[in-house]
């Protein structure tokens, strides 16, 4: 399939798959949706209200490592706010490195950490890599249905291509991994508002709230693991 890179109207670019009229970053604004999905209303909103020491580790799961803008950003603010981090980001398909270059996140972001963007780009996949003293990495290529991990996460940054394209990202059997794979109270955070996804989340034990969404979406969605649920208490 056919790949651009376009600019979205914040002025940061994002790559497009033509034939499906899709992009990684919504094109209303590819830093500013990254921004107010998955640091505000996820790494933020989780280390104000659940991390009771900024000493203890936030483990994160990317759905959808793409462009690594999520990754970079999150490795940003933890620096700014001295939290350590261990991120794991999955991806079936890796964006090539030719794509990489022709992004500019580090001009729009911070030139400061250019180095680390592309150490991000740089390490190799299916390793744990420190990219920063506090922000370790580790890049998995396989299928997000393939996830086997349990109760392990804090956070998942659910940043899959949308459902009208691939709908079967988008189901009670994803949402059930997302599930298995999160710790106790720890959240989930999408871009996505639509009705089937919030219905779905809620199938599989999640507590889901609407939130407003980033320029370009009305609402946006948060769902946690509540309590001490586990997996076993929903089947």
């Amino acid at each position: 399939m056919k790949r651009n890179i376009i600019t979205t109207s914040d002025g940061s670019k994002t790559i497009q798959i033509e034939e499906w009229n899709e992009q990684y970053h919504s094109i209303h604004g590819a830093i500013q949706e990254a921004n107010h999905v998955f640091m505000k209303h996820g790494l933020l909103f989780y280390a104000e209200t659940n991390l009771p020491s900024k000493t203890e580790s936030i483990s994160i799961l990317e759905i959808g490592f793409g462009t690594g803008l999520n990754a970079f950003l999150t490795l940003i603010e933890a620096e700014k706010l001295k939290l350590n981090i261990n991120y794991v980001g999955v991806e079936a398909y890796p964006v090539q490195l030719e794509e990489i270059k022709q992004l500019n996140y580090i001009e729009l972001i911070s030139k400061e950490h250019e180095a680390n963007f592309e150490k991000l780009h740089d390490t190799p996949w299916e390793e744990s890599s420190e990219i920063t003293s506090n922000f370790q990495l580790e890049k998995q290529e396989k299928f997000f249905k393939d996830i086997t991990t349990e109760n392990a996460f804090n956070i998942i940054y659910f940043d899959a291509f949308g459902a009208r394209v691939q709908p079967d990202l988008w189901t009670e059997d994803i949402f059930k991994i997302m599930f298995k794979a999160l710790k106790p109270n720890g959240i989930l955070v999408t871009y996505s508002a639509k009705g089937s996804v919030r219905r779905a989340m809620q199938a599989v034990g999640f507590t889901v709230e609407r939130l407003p969404g980033p320029p370009g979406k009305r609402e946006m969605l948060r769902a946690q693991k509540k309590g001490l649920v586990t997996f076993s208490d929903i089947q």
